[in-house]
């Protein structure tokens, strides 16, 4: 009965804890037994109502609230009940003020998100990027084993075994009185001792009760389990406030956490107070220019990092590696300022740097030589603008052309045309020694061209080796430059045929050979075309070139007779009179002896092809012998040039001619066969073409009806029977069939259409193996209300007139 009235007095406690923190949130004292569980909706809403009236925000009451012992869990889900989304500054994690071990403590350090924000206003701060980055953040590993000489504090805990022949195990926290309790053993005092220390007193202690460990047959162990948290202070930062942190944390980790100085805080001289001291000046530049961490210091509770306002700043602008403001302590000069902006970059004009002043009143100028690095003085609010060096030489001439090394070199005073080109090796064979161009710039930045006799420099001729300037640009012509480039062509039966470069003493045999040879057509006939040239017009000679014509052994590369060619020759080797290789047809179907049949005969007829072939079989349709003959290049290419006459409608035109490119690669020729086998004689025995493919069909007794029928089928052939019939036995025309334009396809690809007589309609023949196509009605354009009201106007006007004509 007693557990259960005290159940119910805390559980009282708790939620008059909680109503009594939801009335003032902001001016409880204590509130560390909140649990943000027990409040009710009523508790969450008298919280908003608190926050409205006082005009805060949640982000504000968090680091009051957590000073005042709200742990960040119950923060957070206070956060989450009040609909408040997490800020989107830098999440810290705060601790509790219980102890953890480091396995749960590196847990959730490693689940903290680093949202940094980019810093707008500090970004150009030597220094600021520090604390803009996520990834360096200066937490302590928690991983790594016990550090040496750490000092033991209250919340720490200790895991205490004994193992051997005598055993014994146990976690045991530091109480707030800075004492372990080891069973058996009593109180040992640990507060303000290295962990070192702390493992040889234990020790001691547990020998006296365990008597196994002075004798060696026992070990004791001391290490440390838990690492307590402790609350250090940041004053000055961009979120200033009390942090809880490991005790393992540093000075840079706490930096870290608040933000890095504020807006107008310094980077140079940050104090770290310690019992109400300042125990040390910190430096960041150190770590930012040598990597020195000898500033980042481990943290005692209720540390107080202090970051005064910056004295003094300046800014570097222009041509060094690292431009930006940086803050100057006394005593440094604009050296030191180079120091930190990593010295000037490849680029710099480092003679003089231009500063910009502030006085008491207004601007000024002032210029800082180089002599003067070591011993300016910086000044607040200076502002150091770097130039960049000028785009010109000092020293530099430049030779080009027809020498061995064209380059750019360095010019002495004294210099000479003659030492120039021997510093470029000499000149090439093909320099033109008469004339060089120096082109010279005069006072005034226009130029000007010397001319130089390089026959006479060569010669020793010191007049004509002029002196150089800086800047001279001097040329070598070639005399490749002046000559012309001259070609020959040569075309007709050869390999290669083309355009080749002309060389002197080129000659009929050159220009085959580089050409490939002859081909096996190449006739003995050559011809040369030459062009005529003459410093007047011969209006009595009407010639426009020079043949020749010569006679060549086709068999043989090299001529008896070799000819000289002159520069622009044309040269045209003759094909044979007669050289054609043997072409082919193709027969296929109702004969004896398909295959391919060489075309013996200049024109030869399909009749003599088929009885090549054997003739037709006993299954041969007569009326199904037809030609498919392959539809050539040139005949593609007029397809393309035909105008369908479809206006401005092109891509419906190239969409049309795609398709008939696709769909017609053979024209079929129909041949009568019956007529032929009368008369050899007659006009469809066709004369046979390389490539044409005859095919001979087999007798087929049906006739096939296709279209817009209502049953495509193929009925057996009935002779004496017409067009009708056929139609009728698969059901006649559908709604859409165009009966009237009905046609028939015969087996040797001949096609008949119907045809009228004052009114009376007659239909093509039907034979067996024929095909009858009944096409679709084109659809009628309706006319629009528009198009009626425009006919009945022209109709009302006609009869208008004619009324008016008859008055």
């Amino acid at each position: 009965m007693r557990k259960i009235i005290t159940a119910i007095v805390l559980l009282f406690a708790l939620f008059q804890s909680g109503t009594l923190v939801a009335q003032d949130l902001l001016k409880g004292t204590d509130l560390s037994t909140l649990k943000v569980d027990y409040l009710s909706d009523s508790d969450i809403a008298k919280i908003k109502a608190q926050l409205l009236s006082n005009n805060t925000t949640l982000d504000q009451v968090e680091p009051m609230a957590l000073a005042k012992g709200m742990s960040a869990t119950e923060f957070a889900k206070l956060r989450t009940r009040l609909g408040v989304p997490a800020t989107s500054a830098p999440e810290i994690l705060k601790k509790e003020d219980v102890t953890e071990d480091k396995e749960e403590l590196t847990r959730k350090q490693e689940k903290v998100v680093n949202k940094k924000v980019k810093d707008t206003v500090n970004q150009l701060i030597f220094g600021s990027e520090l604390f803009d980055n996520p990834t360096l953040n200066f937490e302590p590993n928690l991983k790594i084993a016990t550090p040496l000489n750490y000092i033991l504090g209250p919340g720490d805990e200790l895991q205490v075994s004994v193992y051997g022949i005598q055993e014994f195990n146990a976690s045991i926290p530091v109480t707030v009185e800075g004492k372990v309790t080891i069973q058996y053993v009593g109180q040992i005092s640990v507060s303000g001792m290295t962990i070192e220390a702390a493992t040889q007193k234990i020790k001691a202690a547990m020998a006296r009760v365990y008597s196994t460990v002075n004798s060696g047959q026992s070990q004791v162990g001391v290490s440390l389990s838990r690492i307590r948290t402790i609350r250090v202070t940041l004053i000055g930062s961009k979120q200033p406030g009390n942090y809880s942190v490991s005790s393992l944390a540093t000075v840079y980790n706490a930096l870290f956490l608040g933000g890095g100085p504020g807006k107008n805080g310094s980077y140079r001289n940050i104090e770290l107070l310690r019992n109400n001291k300042v125990y040390k000046k910190i430096d960041i530049y150190n770590f930012l220019v040598n990597g020195n961490q000898s500033d980042n210091i481990g943290l005692k509770d209720n540390d107080v990092i202090r970051i005064s306002a910056y004295s003094q700043r300046v800014t570097v602008e222009g041509q060094v590696k690292r431009p930006g403001i940086f803050e100057m302590k006394s005593g440094e000069t604009f050296k030191d300022l180079l120091t930190f902006a990593s010295g000037f970059n490849e680029f710099a004009y480092t003679a003089s740097v231009n500063v910009l002043q502030k006085t008491s009143k207004d601007f000024r100028v002032k210029d800082i030589q180089e002599s003067e690095y070591g011993i300016y003085k910086p000044l607040a609010g200076d502002v150091y603008r770097v130039s960049k060096i000028l785009n010109r030489f000092e020293n530099r001439i430049k030779i080009e052309g027809a020498v061995f090394r064209p380059d750019t070199y360095s010019f002495y005073e004294g210099m000479k045309i003659s030492d120039l080109v021997a510093q470029a090796d000499g000149l090439k064979e093909d320099a033109y020694t008469n004339r060089a161009t120096i082109v010279r710039l005069k006072s005034d930045l226009t130029s000007e061209a010397v001319n130089v006799n390089l026959s006479k420099v060569l010669a020793g001729d010191p007049e004509a080796d002029i002196t150089l300037r800086k800047e001279d640009i001097v040329t070598v012509y070639s005399v490749l430059d002046f000559k012309e480039e001259y070609k020959v062509t040569i075309e007709g039966e050869i390999k290669k045929p083309g355009i080749y470069e002309y060389h002197d003493r080129l000659t009929l045999n050159d220009i085959l050979i580089e050409a490939g040879g002859l081909t096996g057509s190449a006739s003995k006939r050559v011809e040369i075309a030459r062009m005529i040239k003459s410093e007047e017009i011969n209006d009595s000679n009407p010639m426009k070139a020079q043949l020749f014509n010569l006679e060549i052994n086709a068999n043989n590369n090299e001529q008896a007779k070799n000819f000289v060619l002159a520069p622009f020759d044309v040269v045209n080797i003759r094909k044979m009179a007669v050289y054609e290789k043997p072409e082919m047809v193709t027969i296929s179907g109702a004969v004896n002896y398909s295959g391919k049949y060489v075309l013996a005969n200049k024109k030869e007829k399909i009749y003599d092809v088929i009885q090549r072939a054997g003739g037709l079989t006993s299954v041969a349709d007569w009326n199904g012998v037809k030609i498919k003959r392959p539809i050539q290049a040139k005949q593609i290419e007029d397809l393309e040039n035909v105008n369908l006459n479809l206006g401005k409608k092109d891509s419906i035109q190239k969409k049309i001619t795609k398709k008939l490119k696709e769909d017609l690669k053979y024209s079929t020729i129909p041949v009568e066969w019956r007529k032929i086998v009368k008369d050899p004689s007659d006009n469809t025995n066709v004369t046979l073409l390389a490539g044409d493919e005859i095919e001979v069909s087999t007798y087929n007794e049906s006739v096939k009806v296709t279209g817009n029928v209502l049953l495509t089928s193929e009925i057996p052939y009935e002779k004496g029977r017409g067009f009708g019939y056929y139609l009728g036995a698969v059901g006649g025309t559908d709604a859409k069939g165009w009966k009237k334009k009905a046609y028939i396809i015969y087996p040797n690809g001949k096609a008949a259409v119907s045809s009228s007589f004052f009114f009376i309609r007659s239909y093509p023949k039907v034979v067996p193996g024929s095909q009858i196509v009944v096409p679709e009605k084109p659809e009628a354009k309706k006319m629009s209300t528009g198009e009626w009201v425009s006919i009945g106007s022209v109709i009302s006007s006609l009869a208008l007139l004619i009324v008016t004509a008859f008055k």
